[in-house]
């Protein structure tokens, strides 16, 4: 039983550390300065600070066009509109991102632990994981910032 159980753990801890390191960095790189540079003061506090927009005030949280939901600091693909729904938190929520367009980091801040959300391409900040979302879908809700997402309507 201990050679099973050593075995699994050698086994799990090999693959953790055996990921490809392309994918846990991101692919888009840019000195502060750049990112400075081209992002708006908002975006820039939001996507590379981690700060958050007031509830009810982004472009996006009532918002139900479809379409694509990219990010505004890289255009990657992240949410597609028939994955957001209605909250009532004040922000754009989604219950599903497309896969492998955002990465996910322990938040310890504020005194609480939440799962907070970046992007996969440039570790730009969205926003947080809850599991309140849709239990019909997911169960899970990114809570995402309107001003690190960008809006490309379906054409």
């Amino acid at each position: 039983m201990k050679k099973l159980i050593l075995l699994l753990f050698a086994i799990t801890f090999q693959s953790c550390h055996s990921q490809n390191k392309e994918t846990m960095e991101p692919k888009v790189k840019k000195t502060d300065a750049e990112w400075k540079a081209q992002l708006s003061e908002t975006e820039y506090e939001v996507l590379r600070k981690k700060g958050t927009e007031r509830a009810y005030t982004g472009e996006y949280w009532d918002h139900f066009e479809k379409g694509t939901y990219v990010c505004a600091a890289c255009e990657a693909q992240l949410f597609e509109s028939d994955t957001k729904f209605e909250s009532h938190c004040g922000w754009p929520s989604f219950d599903k991102a497309i896969e492998g367009s955002v990465k996910y980091n322990e938040d310890i801040s504020f005194g609480m632990v939440r799962t907070e959300v970046v992007c996969a391409n440039c570790d730009g900040h969205l926003g947080h994981i809850f599991d309140d979302g849709p239990k019909e879908t997911t169960g899970q809700r990114f809570c995402t910032n309107s001003v690190s997402i960008k809006f490309i309507p379906k054409k």
